[in-house]
């Protein structure tokens, strides 16, 4: 378990794990990678919201939102914003699954890349914005975790579009055990358990719904998944949970 925790650090972030010896581990622990996601969201969520509050007593709070945007960006290597780049334009540029397949892989971003990354960068900013401080931060820490928890079981109800051979990161993502399981949900709903009340918990069907309109589309279209749709996956059901929360709290 600790070597799958560590190949989930070394993959989703560009903190250099490599360098300390516990951190060596062998490549098939990277195929459990995306089970220990909502661990991970520990960490990227953290960073986010304390970038958030501390950064909020020294600048105007959209500066605040900024910084605390390019904290997780600096953190991640902006891995899942390539993910959702490339997502848009294999969807929108491509009319076959081969072609789909083909332009996700392409490393150049597209004109559907490019308003995917403006629109979801608009809305986050604006959601973070509509919500106080203390209560922006506290969602940080819920939606991450949560929306990696969702976002991880695209391996489950999807088989791998491509083979080993030819993905990007050349990783196929492994199934949990029942110990797995019980870490990833553990990180994924506690946050959701303690720090939003129970009475607006239902917020957490927005990424569920979400992430299941996602595995339908990718159903149709590739009959897969790909690691580019995991990120997109992640992002967008993210972005739903803060509207659901905005939703509720309107409400």
């Amino acid at each position: 378990m600790i070597k799958d925790i560590a190949a989930a650090l070394q993959f989703f972030t560009r903190l250099p794990f490599y360098k300390l010896k516990i951190f060596n581990v062998p490549a098939e622990h990277f195929k459990q990678a995306i089970n220990y996601w909502p661990v991970i969201g520990w960490l990227t969520a953290g960073v986010m919201s304390m970038t958030l509050w501390f950064s909020s007593y020294i600048f105007p709070y959209p500066i605040a939102i900024i910084l605390a945007i390019l904290s997780r960006l600096l953190l991640t290597g902006a891995l899942h914003e390539d993910g959702l780049s490339d997502f848009f334009d294999g969807l929108g540029g491509g009319t076959t699954r081969e072609r789909v397949l083909e332009i996700m892989k392409d490393s150049h971003i597209g004109t559907y890349g490019v308003l995917s990354h403006i629109i979801y960068f608009l809305l986050l900013f604006q959601c973070l914005s509509a919500l106080p401080i203390e209560t922006a931060a506290l969602a940080i820490l819920v939606a991450d975790p949560l929306a990696k928890l969702i976002s991880s079981y695209i391996n489950k109800v999807l088989p791998y579009a491509r083979t080993e051979e030819t993905s990007k990161a050349k990783v196929v993502y492994g199934k949990m055990s029942v110990s797995t399981f019980i870490i990833a949900h553990l990180f994924g709903l506690l946050p959701l358990i303690l720090l939003i009340p129970y009475a607006i918990w239902w917020v957490a069907l927005f990424p569920i719904l979400t992430f299941l309109l996602i595995a339908v589309i990718l159903k149709r279209r590739i009959q897969g998944y790909t690691g580019d749709c995991c990120g997109a996956s992640f992002l967008l059901c993210e972005i739903s949970i803060y509207l659901g929360i905005l939703l509720a709290l309107n409400i």
